[in-house]
């Protein structure tokens, strides 16, 4: 028996002959003695050719550890090739199997057992496997030394697929304690998916995270919120679109459909982590989220984990601008407003002003009449500042401030007010243009205000400064330019810029200024082809309505863009219904109203079309039931007032009084409408007041001059 286990006796088979044999063997000689002690105690039971066939698998085992040992000695050294080479000299594929074996006994639950209860004395030991799992590990990483990751990713595989397959339903509690078998699987299982990415394998990467969160292996929380958090990262990032596991549709009808879906739930799993204090916080988590909900639209639900976020990590101010962000992009416009003003408030008066929220209020104000006066207090607010605030934020202050204040004149009923206001808003926004040269936007908006004000000269220039940034070439600026155009009676221009802009346009675009163009035909009295543009533009709505409704699987939601295609269809339909009216079609009329109206029942301007279509049939009455229905959807609708006061006009002189007062509403709103002026000069010639009627007739003559196609704003 020493005989053998000294190997003097017995004639076992040589190693693979290789530059460190001679070493190996003399390792692997001293390394048997710290073996065989294991098996003393079972000799006596046994056969001998079983004890001569096991210490034969102990010998060529004891050479394997040993390579496993130097190659690990060379790889600490940094000398990749000498390690990998020994490494090589290994044969795993001839010892998988046995560690498979070893690993399923050596972990399986026994139960206590009596003398007579043998283990396989074939079996290696813990120890064992751990050793050659190093040794797979190592020369993995000496692969990546290499810069050879596509095979270091094939090795770590194989250390993956070894302990898999022997413990199929996850790693064992405890397991730990006893070997560095789950220390090397977790080290595999960490750095196969950066190789795939290293190597340019995508979607090997995403299979390798998938593969690392299939099962519970025993990953510490934070470690397995990296891989979480890594794959949520490259599903997002990564710019494709990985197939789902095979094993995903039998989880749940829930299960995620896309990538972007199952990192969206990767990261609310973290989030939800981070607040019931599993893991620590991490930034990365949220701005992570914070992309994937604004790319899907779902601003409500990032407000949501906004407002989780605990105590302490976020200042007041930083945690409200952020709910801000999420509220205003999601049209709560309302609500972002008042959280902007808390930060700006008493409350927070001791600390340094909040410059990007006191902006972003400005922005949200600028974008209407009714909050106005707040927009013009938030922009000042930042140009007080002086010289703490930089350039950039000066000049943008100076631009939301011009448009404030062009808003609060539209709003205001006293013209006085108004004149002031006007003067107000091109002042600030020249100065934000002479500030802020790099944002094409105050051009536009300084266009959009001197064509507003009839400036129109300098409206063109601007204008044109616009559409020579990159920015400017899109539908928007076209149309500016239109209008502008058609107010100098230039129509043939004006439908030239819109022939060239439709072929760089985008969809959307594309469909407004075809409308437009069909507005312009109708100016220039060519209505069979004004009638043949709109046929061409409901024809491009159906069609992409068609493909929406070849994508019935996908959930449907009524995005913004669905929203003014849905609003310009109904206005194309009310252009058709006032051009058959003055066409004498009175049934084809009738028609487009009705599917103006089964689009949008509650539209003014489908109500005011009605009523002019009644009044064109001279059935007075009715006409004033509809411009009725119209200004109770929208009482400052100024087409419908006017109209109103016409038929009251000619209803008889009993209700002249009735009809000046209609016509200066309809001037306090919008003292530029010529037809405004037009009516009120001939109920001035009705009441017998020439002079003043001559006066009226020339405003609006003068007006109607310089009046664009539709209104600027």
């Amino acid at each position: 028996m020493l005989c053998a286990c000294s190997g003097e006796q017995f004639k076992f088979e040589d190693p693979p002959q290789s530059p460190q044999s001679l070493a190996t063997r003399d390792f692997s000689a001293s390394g048997l003695s710290s073996r065989t002690g294991d098996w003393d105690s079972k000799f006596e039971d046994t056969q001998v050719d079983e004890v001569e066939s096991t210490l034969k698998e102990a010998l060529s085992l004891n050479y394997e550890e040993a390579r496993a040992l130097l190659g690990r000695l060379e790889y600490q050294r940094g000398n990749y090739d000498a390690a990998l080479q020994v490494f090589q000299g290994i044969d795993i594929k001839g010892l998988i199997p046995r560690m498979k074996k070893a690993i399923t006994e050596r972990t399986r639950p026994r139960k206590p057992r009596s003398r007579g209860d043998n283990v396989p004395v074939n079996v290696l030991s813990m120890h064992s496997v751990s050793l050659l799992l190093e040794a797979i590990l190592l020369k993995a990483r000496s692969l990546e030394g290499l810069g050879r990751y596509i095979e270091a990713a094939k090795e770590c595989k194989i250390i993956l697929d070894t302990v898999e397959s022997a413990l199929p339903n996850g790693m064992p509690e405890g397991i730990a304690d006893d070997c560095k078998l789950q220390e090397m699987f977790h080290k595999a299982l960490e750095l196969q998916p950066g190789l795939w990415i290293r190597a340019g394998l995508l979607d090997e990467a995403i299979a390798a995270y998938r593969r690392a969160l299939m099962r519970p292996w025993n990953l510490d929380p934070q470690k397995l919120a990296t891989v979480q958090k890594e794959l949520a990262s490259i599903l997002l990032y990564g710019g494709i679109e990985a197939s789902l596991p095979h094993q995903l549709p039998s989880w749940a009808p829930t299960a995620p459909k896309s990538n972007i879906e199952e990192a969206i739930l990767l990261l609310l799993i973290l989030m939800r982590k981070v607040t019931f204090g599993e893991i620590g916080w991490d930034g990365d988590i949220i701005d992570h989220l914070s992309y994937a909900l604004s790319v899907t639209g779902q601003y409500e639900l990032l407000a949501t984990h906004f407002e989780q976020v605990l105590p302490g990590v976020y200042s007041r101010a930083d945690r409200w601008y952020f709910l801000a962000l999420c509220y205003a992009a999601a049209g709560h416009n309302d609500t972002a407003l008042n959280l902007l003003k808390k930060i700006s408030g008493s409350s927070e008066a001791k600390h340094k002003p909040h410059i990007p929220s006191l902006l972003l209020g400005a922005k949200l104000c600028s974008q209407g009449l009714k909050h106005a006066n707040d927009g013009v207090k938030f922009a000042r607010e930042v140009i007080e500042l002086g010289t703490t605030c930089t350039e950039h934020f000066s000049s943008q202050a100076h631009k939301f401030l011009g448009i404030c204040y062009s808003n609060a004149a539209r709003a205001s009923v006293s013209d006085s007010e108004r004149i002031l206001l006007q003067r107000e808003s091109l002042n600030y926004l020249n100065h934000a243009a002479l500030s802020g040269k790099d944002d094409p936007e105050i051009m536009y908006n300084l266009a959009l205000e001197n064509a507003v004000q009839r400036n129109l000269e300098a409206a063109f220039e601007s204008a044109l400064m616009y559409s020579e940034t990159e920015a400017g070439n899109t539908g928007r600026c076209c149309k500016l330019l239109t209008l502008i155009l058609s107010s100098e009676q230039r129509y043939i221009d004006a439908e030239s810029v819109v022939d060239i802009a439709l072929d760089e346009a985008g969809r959307l675009d594309q469909l407004e200024l075809l409308r437009l163009k069909a507005v312009l035909q109708i100016t220039r009295e060519q209505p069979q082809q004004a009638i043949e543009t709109y046929r061409i533009l409901l024809a491009l709505i159906q069609a992409q309505r068609e493909i929406e409704a070849k994508t019935s699987d996908q959930v449907k939601q009524v995005t913004s863009e669905a929203q003014e295609e849905r609003n310009l269809e109904i206005s194309v339909w009310q252009d058709l219904a006032l051009l058959y009216a003055k066409l004498g079609s009175w049934a084809d009329a009738e028609t487009c109203l009705d599917k103006a109206k089964s689009i949008h029942f509650y539209s003014p301007r489908s109500w005011h079309a009605t009523g002019l279509v009644f009044e064109a049939r001279s059935l007075y009455k009715e006409a004033l039931v509809s411009f009725s229905l119209s200004l109770s959807l929208e009482p400052d609708y100024v087409p419908s007032i006017v109209s109103t006061a016409e038929v009251l006009m000619k209803l008889g002189s009993h209700s002249l009084p009735i009809a000046r007062s209609f016509l200066m509403n309809a001037l306090r709103i919008e003292p530029m409408h010529h037809e405004a002026w037009f009516n009120l000069g001939k109920l001035s010639k009705m009441e017998g007041s020439l002079h003043q009627a001559a006066d009226f007739f020339q405003a609006a003559y003068e007006l109607k001059l310089s009046a664009p196609v539709e209104n600027f704003v």
